[in-house]
């Protein structure tokens, strides 16, 4: 087989750059093929509008998790997550549960990032459903991520648990590094105030979830 023959898998999403580079080549010892899977993304998103650009270089982060095909050695995974948790930006009033109604909204909106969502004045959505099962009432819903149905009801709605959810969404990989959970916040690809509304959907008494 031709050493240069590979498979790359990209992804442009919220946090993320590179979800899989699989090297087909002979004699790679299994590593990442960086150089040629940066070479690949530069050609294939060569039309790519100029905002774009900056979400097709990884950072430390995101080079580290393609390079351990997302299994970094302990050492390293701490690394990871105490960088990644030290650029956790909180609220300001230090509340972190919004409106529910607004995070059912968002979990429901998939729209930002895609080459079609043009419209500068319509907020991203977080599209969780994508992922998870939230409300026991829903019926289409991915499992990639846990089922969330009771989030707070069974952690009786702990104040600490609420700030661990907001750091869950804003970014992942600082509770576990190369989580396959985009970094919403430290991403900018959902503001402030729209992580606090996710988490009233899984946090707040009167939402759906926890009824």
């Amino acid at each position: 087989m031709n050493k240069a023959a590979r498979i790359a898998v990209v992804l442009l999403l919220p946090g993320w750059v590179l979800a899989a580079g699989v090297s087909l080549a002979q004699g790679t010892g299994g590593a990442a093929p960086s150089a040629a899977i940066d070479q690949a993304i530069q050609s294939s998103w060569s039309e790519a509008p100029a905002t774009w650009r900056p979400r097709m270089m990884q950072d430390e982060t995101q080079r580290q998790c393609s390079q351990s095909r997302n299994a970094p050695p302990a050492a390293e995974a701490t690394a990871i997550s105490t960088r990644e948790a030290a650029a956790i930006q909180y609220p300001a009033d230090g509340r972190f549960i919004g409106d529910w109604r607004k995070g059912e909204a968002l979990a429901q909106n998939g729209y930002g990032g895609r080459f079609t969502d043009k419209d500068a004045s319509r907020p991203n959505g977080g599209n969780c459903y994508a992922c998870h099962q939230i409300d026991a009432k829903e019926i289409s819903f991915g499992t990639l991520g846990p089922p969330l149905t009771g989030y707070g009801k069974t952690r009786k709605f702990a104040a600490a648990d609420a700030k661990r959810v907001y750091e869950k969404i804003y970014n992942p990989q600082a509770a576990q590094a190369c989580s396959s959970m985009p970094r919403f916040g430290a991403s900018r690809f959902l503001t402030i105030e729209q992580i606090k509304d996710l988490v009233a959907l899984l946090m707040d008494p009167e939402s759906p979830v926890n009824k």
